[in-house]
């Protein structure tokens, strides 16, 4: 089981450049990046998780600026959107910047997408929250086209283009893992249509094990392998890691726990770095 760090990647927190190296030099696998371009001011949909709003939401710098300067100083630390909403960016800009990342990181960046939950912050880019869903299916389908073919085009209810060149194409073959962040039985079902992987977080997520073991039933019944199912579990942190609770993750078939770093600087983040660190073996 590998282990990864998820960073709200703002402006108060470790650069991005030297969190990678950090987390490269105590072998940790992966280092993932949220995103929210802006947060309306009206507040009217509610925070998932009760409460209110943290502010680290507020202060989110771009994910994929940010993966590529921890890219320029790593060699093989992957690197993740966790998630990109695919909703709010522009089909044909993103098919770039994802091939781009993937191109100048040598094969190393993780695509992980979700629906998102914000309906002010989805609308403002043109998008009906009720229709998220829709989209994304769509904006996935165009970008599989433009990352694989060398003249895509795509036809959909929301996304349409005629003959189009995007270059280059990623690295990875046919395109960087697509990783989902659903959380839904109905997102279960989106995992097995369009994508490649699936990384819920632990508390949404009853039964881990009978979860997985349906997930995969769900692919091989869909006519796909479920071995190339990339399975991943975020969990939230704590400062004295739950040796009992990685232990359950790694037998119930995660392949890889993201932990949530704390939001804070150097002084409090390479401590606890240095905590998890020390299983890293254990698990590999």
């Amino acid at each position: 089981m590998d282990f990864g760090i998820f960073s709200y990647n703002n402006d108060i927190e470790m650069r991005p450049q030297v969190l990678g190296k950090a987390l490269e030099e105590r072998g940790f696998e992966s280092l993932w990046y949220g995103e929210h371009d802006h947060i309306p001011a009206s507040r009217k949909t509610p925070y998932p998780l009760g409460g209110a709003l943290p502010d680290e939401y507020i202060r989110m710098m771009d994910p994929f600026l940010a993966l590529s300067a921890a890219a320029a100083v790593t060699e093989n630390l992957k690197l993740g959107t966790g998630i990109c909403l695919v909703i709010e960016r522009d089909v044909l800009t993103l098919a770039k910047e994802v091939a781009t990342l993937d191109k100048i990181s040598n094969g190393r960046f993780l695509f992980g997408i979700g629906g998102g939950w914000n309906a002010e912050e989805m609308e403002n880019h043109g998008t009906p929250f009720a229709h998220r869903f829709r989209v994304l299916r769509e904006k996935i389908e165009a970008l599989k086209a433009l990352w694989t073919e060398d003249e895509a085009a795509y036809h959909g209810k929301y996304v349409s283009f005629d003959p189009v060149w995007s270059f280059p194409k990623p690295v990875q073959k046919p395109h960087p893992p697509i990783l989902a962040g659903f959380f839904s039985e109905l997102g279960q079902k989106r995992v097995v249509r369009y994508c490649d992987g699936w990384m819920p977080l632990d508390a949404m997520v009853e039964d881990i094990p009978a979860t997985f073991s349906g997930l995969r039933q769900q692919m091989e019944d869909a006519g796909r392998d479920p071995e190339t199912l990339d399975l991943s579990i975020w969990t939230t942190p704590n400062i004295n890691p739950d040796v009992e609770k990685l232990d359950q993750l790694c037998s119930a078939g995660v392949q890889r726990v993201v932990i949530f770093s704390p939001v804070a600087g150097s002084e409090t983040v390479l401590p606890f770095l240095d905590h998890y660190a020390e299983l890293i073996p254990k698990f590999s």
